[in-house]
């Protein structure tokens, strides 16, 4: 025997058509009745953010950027480019001696994730090395070459805030570990007493998405 709904049918009804207007809202339903499945969608994300480096205790302002999404919601993956500019900022070493450095984050390989269907939660890993330039201490420029970077890129795992909306966007948090840095010149020994290691902190916002134009 058939189990009755607990919803009566106006109630049913009404869900139905939410369903189809998020489904519609993320372009996600097929273009034609006979599709078995619609293709991942796109969605580009304006992006900031803040880190906090627990080696030099500083923060880093991250952005303004894009992180391009490209989700498949009925599997519950999404793969993404993070594109950040780079990102300026200052510290005092051993508390008195002011260094400015200028960082950029280089993801290596796209960012991967699962999002859970129900509630709209995201989970993502992203890898990126770090490569300074512009290094100064005591207002004095300190050389580090062109290639003064991670030795292997940084592990980012970021997890969604609660109330995380794939239409408007939301918050992404996570920590992550600094490795150690290489081909800085004769900087290269004071740069690993100071900025790798464990502990940092990373705070992502993503902003209202945009979907970008059909090439």
């Amino acid at each position: 025997m058939k189990r009755p709904s607990l919803l009566p049918a106006r109630g049913r009804r009404a869900a139905a058509r939410a369903g189809v207007a998020l489904a519609a809202g993320l372009g996600l339903l097929a273009t034609s009745a006979g599709s078995a499945h619609a293709a991942p969608v796109r969605l580009d994300y304006p992006l900031t953010g803040l880190t906090v480096l627990e080696g030099t205790g500083s923060d880093l302002a991250l952005g303004p950027g894009t992180l391009e999404v490209n989700a498949d919601l009925k599997l519950g993956t999404m793969t993404a480019n993070t594109k950040l500019p780079a990102a300026p900022g200052e510290f005092n070493m051993i508390g008195i001696v002011p260094v400015s450095v200028t960082t950029e984050f280089i993801e290596t390989e796209p960012t991967t994730g699962t999002i859970d269907l129900k509630t709209g939660a995201v989970n993502s890993t992203t890898k990126m090395t770090l490569r300074l330039k512009n290094l100064k201490v005591a207002g004095i420029p300190t050389p580090v070459g062109s290639h003064c970077q991670t030795e292997v890129p940084a592990v980012l795992n970021l997890t969604s805030e609660p109330g995380f909306n794939a239409l408007r966007g939301g918050v992404l948090v996570g920590s992550y570990t600094i490795p150690k840095f290489e081909h800085c010149l004769l900087a290269t020994p004071l740069i690993n007493l100071v900025i790798p290691g464990d502990g940092n902190t990373i705070r992502l916002n993503l902003g209202q998405p945009v979907r970008p134009p059909a090439a």
